[in-house]
């Protein structure tokens, strides 16, 4: 795994815990899609905030060498979109915009005639309506004893990406499992000498995830000091008559599993303001009932870059 997909997958983590601090719902973003933005910044800056960004993520050439590209088809998140009325002004300088679209179909698709209501389980007492989709195939699989969790690899066409999917056997084991992997853990787990083909009896909801949020605080406190906008952000080679400092860093994400496939979409934009202003069941199937909280990702299974990361678990 190369330096680029190691960083983003640690990126994956502490968002992964950050934002699970402040809420009990669902979490989703594109680890890629934020390591490539700040990377456009690592190349236009100097000093301190240069080796900072790289503590975070990764070197120039690993940025310049990751290979995903946008697509700029359907669904395009522009700037009027991403950043909140009000959040740009007469004082904003430059705004970077990265985004992310996939639309991918199953490699096998599951049929709109088994799709049926059933019940996900918030926890051990409360309980909403879903469409649960379900399939019974072959797919890449591990259990993990220790965790008591399964974890199921669902592939695309091609086999180029595959979506994985970690199920805790306990209806509330999730918060308890993402304190104890690592990022290491779960490239282990999801590699092929790892997982194994099983015939797997599926149970998948229908899901709409969608979600948005200000990075600052994160990079902070990941490794940037106490206020990002007190970094010095200078990007000089890309202004250099005057000094931009990075005010803002929004990033918005959503994605959709359907029984044709998954379509998602990930932007992230950096706002730049002036320095100097303010600012039936066979016994031998195993049996992958998605019917409370669970981690997902969408990888990228050549180079292992994560697109997309997160945790479903309220409908």
């Amino acid at each position: 795994m190369d330096s680029f997909s190691t960083a983003s997958t640690y990126l994956g983590f502490d968002l992964l815990n950050k934002p699970r601090k402040r809420t009990d719902g669902n979490i989703l973003f594109s680890p890629v899609g934020i390591s490539t933005t700040i990377g456009m910044i690592l190349m236009g800056s100097r000093g301190i905030t240069a080796s900072q960004l790289q503590e975070v993520f990764c070197s120039e050439e690993d940025t310049e060498s990751s290979g995903i590209k946008a697509e700029e088809e359907v669904r395009r998140l522009h700037t009027k979109d991403l950043f909140p009325d009000g959040s740009l002004s007469s004082l904003t300088k430059l705004v970077l915009m990265n985004t992310i679209y996939f639309k991918g179909q199953w490699d096998r698709k599951f049929k709109k005639e088994n799709t049926k209501e059933e019940a996900f389980w918030l926890n051990k007492s409360t309980s909403r309506s879903v469409l649960m989709m379900t399939l019974k195939h072959s797919f890449s699989f591990t259990f993990l004893e220790d965790l008591q969790a399964k974890i199921v690899g669902i592939p695309y066409k091609n086999n180029d990406l595959s979506l994985f999917v970690l199920l805790p056997n306990d209806i509330d084991g999730l918060e308890e499992i993402i304190d104890k992997i690592s990022p290491e853990q779960l490239v282990e787990w999801t590699s092929p000498g790892h997982m194994e083909k099983r015939s797997v009896h599926l149970h998948v909801p229908r899901l709409e995830v969608e979600d948005s949020y200000f990075l600052e605080d994160v990079l902070a406190d990941m490794a940037m000091g106490n206020n990002f906008g007190e970094c010095q952000a200078n990007c000089l080679e890309m202004s250099p008559r005057s000094s931009l400092q990075a005010q803002k860093i929004l990033h918005r994400c959503c994605i959709a599993l359907t029984e044709e496939g998954t379509e998602a979409a990930a932007a992230t934009g950096i706002d730049f303001n002036d320095a100097s202003a303010p600012g039936d069941e066979n016994p031998r199937d195993e049996n992958v009932c998605c019917d409370h909280p669970f981690l997902f990702f969408i990888r990228h299974n050549e180079s292992k870059n994560v697109l997309f990361f997160g945790r479903f678990s309220s409908p």
